[in-house]
């Protein structure tokens, strides 16, 4: 009889250890699923973001930091959404996000704010000049890749990809962890279909001690030759600054240089469009996340916004006159060719034209400013090559036949 109370006892001491073992694992394993709805991270992050901006109010024109702050805020309460069914912080916090966007007159889409870095050591040297630094740590210059948006549009892509676009409205270019730039492409009069870029907004984000956000917009005649604020200058530091505008033709062109990305931009108008020109070393334009995935100037435009080019006779005017204008028929031509046909207009063809002008400058390859486009024959001998090999193959089985 004692060895079987001592096995009773046993039973039930196991069965109620393995009672407090479930029930500790079941917490634990709640606790971790509620974990998962961070909203208060969300909500913490936006108050960083916003506790320097102070009240002026976050207009848009007044105070882009708010707008950017709110686009970030609603960026993390949709990557939340699937932990965070159900909870009432949550979709409290995503109706109170909708209320001020509307309220702040803030756009949905465009630049967000960056998370505030982790306190650094102070900067020292050149660390403000990128391509210095590079120079020194890896013993050669950076490669550079170039993008330009020019005519109706039409986007030469970091990856040397060409498209004519559809879009219209407002549209990121670039937009990464030092860099937004956004245009606007408007229909053109006269033109059935034709449009034209014409708004370009470029934001320098704030980077450590090299400079504070800086911004940077043209619109149809009306290319300044400064920044938003009236300087032509920013980030000075040791008697040097990372920002500079230049302009040598004023209200209708304008570069804009950033030592600490090493990056130049060149805004331009030519006829009744705007026109950017990219060139920026390829480990600055690849520092983006998976949320910045629509960059048009690494990319290109949606498939669905992508406009197939006319095939165009050599008896037409526009081949005549872009031909006289650009004897290599690249992407250049056909782009020059594509806009005469599309707006009746000769003027329109010195986008084109501006934009290999760019190219020229910007890549350091002079076997890479030529584009041919999509379903030219670059390599003709090849062609020649397959019709031999077809040719021996059928005498091949011609033999064989024969036996």
């Amino acid at each position: 009889m004692g060895k079987l109370a001592a096995c009773n006892s046993y039973t039930l001491l196991s069965w109620k250890r393995n009672i407090v073992v479930a029930l500790l694992l079941a917490q634990l394993c709640c606790s971790q699923v509620w974990a998962q709805c961070r909203i208060l991270r969300c909500n913490s992050e936006f108050v960083a973001a916003t506790q320097d901006l102070g009240g002026g109010g976050g207009r848009e024109g007044g105070n882009t930091g708010y707008c950017s702050a709110l686009r970030s805020y609603a960026m993390c309460t949709r990557r939340m959404a699937r932990a965070c069914r159900g909870d009432l912080v949550y979709h409290s916090a995503v109706h109170g996000i909708e209320d001020l966007l509307i309220q702040h007159r803030c756009p949905k889409t465009g630049p967000t704010a960056q998370p505030r870095p982790p306190p650094q050591a102070p900067l020292s040297g050149d660390a403000c000049c990128y391509e210095r630094v590079y120079q020194q740590r890896q013993g050669h210059a950076p490669e550079y890749v170039h993008c330009g948006v020019f005519g109706d549009p039409h986007v030469r892509t970091f990856r040397d990809e060409f498209q004519t676009c559809a879009v219209q409205g407002a549209w990121p270019l670039i937009d990464n962890e030092y860099l937004y730039v956004q245009a606007t492409s408007a229909p053109m009069r006269g033109g059935a279909y034709a449009t034209a870029l014409t708004k370009i907004t470029i934001i320098f984000k704030n980077w450590r001690e090299c400079i504070d956000q800086q911004i940077y917009q043209a619109e149809l005649d009306d290319v300044p030759p400064a920044f938003v604020d009236g300087s032509v200058t920013g980030g000075e530091r040791r008697g040097q600054h990372s920002l500079q505008v230049r302009t040598q033709a004023p209200g209708q062109q304008a570069e804009i240089w950033a030592a600490h990305i090493g990056t130049t931009l060149v805004v331009r108008q030519s006829g009744r469009s705007l026109g950017l020109s990219v060139r920026a070393p390829r480990a600055i334009v690849e520092t983006f996340t998976p949320e910045q995935d629509l960059q048009l100037c690494m990319w290109g435009c949606p498939a669905s916004q992508q406009l197939a080019h006319p095939k165009s006779q050599p008896s037409t005017n526009a081949h005549a006159h872009c031909s006289a204008l650009l004897p290599i028929q690249d992407i250049y031509f056909q782009a020059c060719v594509f806009d005469l046909l599309a707006t009746g207009d000769v003027n329109s063809s010195a986008a084109a034209m501006a934009a290999l002008e760019d190219a020229r400058v910007m890549l350091s390859d002079s076997d890479k400013v030529h584009l041919l486009p999509a379903g030219t024959a670059e390599h003709p001998p090849s062609l020649l090559v397959v019709l031999a090999l077809a040719v021996l193959a059928e005498r091949l089985l011609n033999t064989l036949a024969d036996q």
